[in-house]
């Protein structure tokens, strides 16, 4: 629910922004307080609680106390393994705090991603792309990074996937993609121009089209037909979105890979070992 505050954040009425900076600031102390003690704090009323609930992504106040809680736990387990005491990165650290800071910050995105993953989303991925006759990544910058990750990792099992290295290319491509085909794209955000108009195409082709992103009311998410999102951490200004919001992208491709591989063991163990054997060079020429 903090990604969700922060990305709906300036859409928020200001008396909701209150109770979305209370949140924020202090989220420890936020899950111990009820209703009526934040409305009291934002200066606002408990309705309009109820209503900044909803607007994260809960129907009750309770639910959204309870995933507080989880997740709070989820980073004090995390600070006290590199002992720090906060996840940000100042200008003022040491190369041994940014160490353990970044450490931190990387294992909540991929535990948070974890604790809030649509598994029914993942496994409708994972059967769309099992049985396409192709798949088509595209992704822009660090959001590249993971679209070429699972295209290796899919080729590797005998799966056709393409990705594309830039918008013409992947324009193209999304234009002749037709029923049997998926189109994978990444973005933190949600709202890359290049990543959303790919997707839309795509959808268009009669494809089906699927969204990793953070923010699950974005246009890249409205453009698709599966949601997979992540729930990573770039907080500050010194943290870009190819620290977290990477992590978190690529522990979702690779559940899609191994999801893959388990629909077709047999197949994929045998792909491995090809694939392997091609680029062993302690094997003779043949």
């Amino acid at each position: 629910m903090l990604t969700e505050a922060r990305a709906r954040y300036d859409d928020l009425r200001p008396s909701e922004r209150r109770i979305a900076d209370a949140l924020l600031a202090d989220p420890e102390t936020f899950a111990t307080r009820s209703i009526g003690e934040i409305a009291e704090r934002a200066s606002t009323s408990t309705t309009t609680v109820v209503r900044f609930t909803r607007t994260v992504g809960y129907e009750r106040f309770r639910d959204l106390r309870r995933d507080l809680t989880e997740q709070n736990l989820r980073q004090r387990l995390a600070l006290a393994a590199v002992d720090v005491t906060s996840p940000d990165v100042s200008p003022g650290d040491g190369m041994d705090d940014i160490v353990a800071k970044v450490a931190a910050n990387e294992s909540l995105s991929i535990a948070d991603t974890a604790a809030t993953i649509d598994v029914d989303a993942l496994t409708a991925a994972v059967a769309a792309i099992a049985s396409a006759r192709r798949v088509d990544l595209f992704g822009v910058g660090a959001s590249g990074i993971v679209a070429v990750d699972l295209q290796r990792k899919l080729s590797r099992i005998g799966r056709v996937a393409l990705e594309w290295p830039e918008p013409h290319a992947a324009w193209t491509a999304a234009a002749v993609l037709d029923a049997a085909s998926v189109a994978i794209a990444v973005s933190h955000s949600g709202a890359t121009d290049e990543t959303v108009r790919f997707l839309r195409l795509a959808r268009a082709s009669g494809a089906t089209t699927i969204a990793i992103t953070n923010h699950a009311d974005s246009p890249l998410a409205h453009a698709a037909d599966v949601v997979l999102r992540t729930a990573a951490r770039e907080s500050t200004p010194l943290r870009s979105g190819a620290l977290g919001s990477r992590i978190a992208q690529l522990m979702i491709g690779d559940c899609l890979y191994i999801g893959v591989v388990q629909l077709d063991a047999d197949g994929a163990a045998d792909a491995l070992r090809r694939t392997h054997a091609a680029v062993d060079r302690t094997l003779p020429d043949a």
